[in-house]
């Protein structure tokens, strides 16, 4: 059970099932009276939620980056799209506005941050050490890649690296996030904390 959660939160568009979101509850409140933490790739706001009800509890923060056009997968034509995320008068995707609303129903404007950016530049000149950073962003290998080069210098020794959509096989998911997770292992840098679902969890040395 946890505590504070919205009734609606199982309504909120996004891709996660009921045992990862408590794992990421679980787990930032673990760590995060260590420091923030950061979510790449917040979509709607589901996960978001979870991660900042766990910070909410230890007086520490959510930086929620997302450039609110979607991912690869959710564009006009994709598999995943959503045309009620769709802004028809731009021609873009656009889930800022879903997910503002539902972080502030949520009442957690004041522990979640946005970053409405890609990646890269939001990395460019960050500075602050990180006590758990969760991967969900883009699928596409150069996407993942450059999540986990980015910001995985940022996790303190001790933080928790989550990344999110683990298939092993190739007509389950998309292959970049099991990509990172490999290479995650296999870097020396991390002690593997098992899987939940499709979500991989990791300790860093």
């Amino acid at each position: 059970m946890i505590p504070d959660l919205p009734d609606n939160t199982d309504s909120i568009k996004g891709f996660l099932s009921d045992d990862e979101a408590a794992a990421l509850y679980q787990r930032a409140l673990e760590v995060s009276g260590q420091g923030p933490v950061l979510e790449i790739g917040s979509y709607c706001g589901k996960s978001t939620i979870y991660l900042g009800l766990a910070c909410r509890r230890t007086d520490s923060t959510v930086f929620a980056l997302d450039h609110h056009r979607g991912s690869e997968e959710h564009q006009l034509g994709e598999f995943f799209h959503d045309p009620d995320l769709y802004d028809r008068s731009e021609g873009v995707m656009d889930t800022f506005r879903d997910f503002r609303q539902n972080i502030s129903s949520a009442g957690l404007n004041d522990t979640v941050v946005p970053v409405v950016a890609g990646s890269d530049a939001a990395a460019r000149h960050w500075q602050t050490a990180l006590s758990m950073v969760f991967i969900d962003g883009g699928h596409s290998l150069d996407a993942a890649l450059t999540d986990y080069r980015c910001w995985v210098p940022h996790l303190k020794r001790g933080g928790i690296l989550a990344i999110h959509d683990l298939f092993d096989d190739p007509h389950e998911g998309g292959q970049a996030p099991f990509a990172i997770y490999r290479m995650a292992q296999a870097s020396g840098l991390f002690e593997s904390l098992g899987q939940v679902d499709s979500l991989g969890i990791l300790r860093r040395l």
